[in-house]
């Protein structure tokens, strides 16, 4: 059986390849900044429920969606021709996570529990961490939000209340990346709403390289909030 490794207060983790065969790496440390941006730079993220220990995972394969191979649907492009929402970056945050982990139909609780709300709004308020609000009127009706470093985006969660707002969102985002030359989304685990809209899973070792590629590029760091399309 595959060792899970127990993180000490040393900012270290272990490589990636030891990972188990469903992606659990260790369990510990903290969700420091630090820590954090560590983490993603190795393609190690946290991912736990309220009760457990701080647990932190390497999945392969790898879910990801490269931006030229964003999908959008005829529905999808309709809604974006129609301007039905206004989407902006970095306006809101705090709620866009927050409406990240609001309990969902079907789901029995939420994986983005206070602690990791907090250390995301810390790295947003140092600028690695971005959100993507689509607003309906004066209502935030989706949003996503994720770490950027170098060249790749690292999406954490999105939410909708209204329908097509998340995929919106993602929509803009992909199209503000391929302007900015990104050469990633790394969508950490598989779903078929990630299938849909383009994303397919590589072996952890191309994971790996790409993310190396794509770190080697310098990293858009700070607030993107100058960035709006109606």
């Amino acid at each position: 059986m595959t060792m899970i490794f127990k993180l000490s207060d040393k900012l270290l983790f272990p490589p990636p390849m030891l990972a188990r065969d469903d992606g659990l790496l260790a369990v510990g440390g903290d969700l420091s900044v630090e820590r954090l941006l560590l983490a993603y730079s190795m393609g190690i993220f946290p991912w736990y429920s309220a009760g457990d220990p701080l647990l932190w995972w390497s999945p392969d394969p790898r879910m990801v969606l490269f931006p030229t191979e964003f999908h959008c649907s005829r529905r999808l492009a309709r809604t974006l021709r129609q301007q039905v929402f206004t989407v902006t970056f970095d306006q809101a945050f705090a709620r866009v996570v927050a409406g990240c982990a609001a309990p969902r139909p079907g789901q029995d609780g939420t994986w983005i529990v206070p602690e990791m709300q907090e250390a995301y709004c810390r790295l947003h308020a140092e600028g690695w961490a971005h959100s993507v609000e689509c607003w309906q009127g004066h209502g935030l009706a989706g949003g996503l939000y994720g770490v950027s470093l170098g060249g790749c985006f690292f999406g954490e969660s999105m939410f909708s209340r209204v329908a097509d707002s998340s995929k919106v969102a993602m929509a803009v985002l992909v199209r503000r990346l391929l302007a900015w030359d990104f050469d990633l989304i790394d969508c950490q685990m598989k779903s078929d709403h990630l299938v849909r809209l383009g994303g397919r899973e590589i072996s952890g070792s191309e994971f790996g390289r790409r993310l190396q590629e794509g770190l080697a590029r310098p990293s858009r760091r700070g607030s993107w909030s100058g960035e709006v399309e109606g």
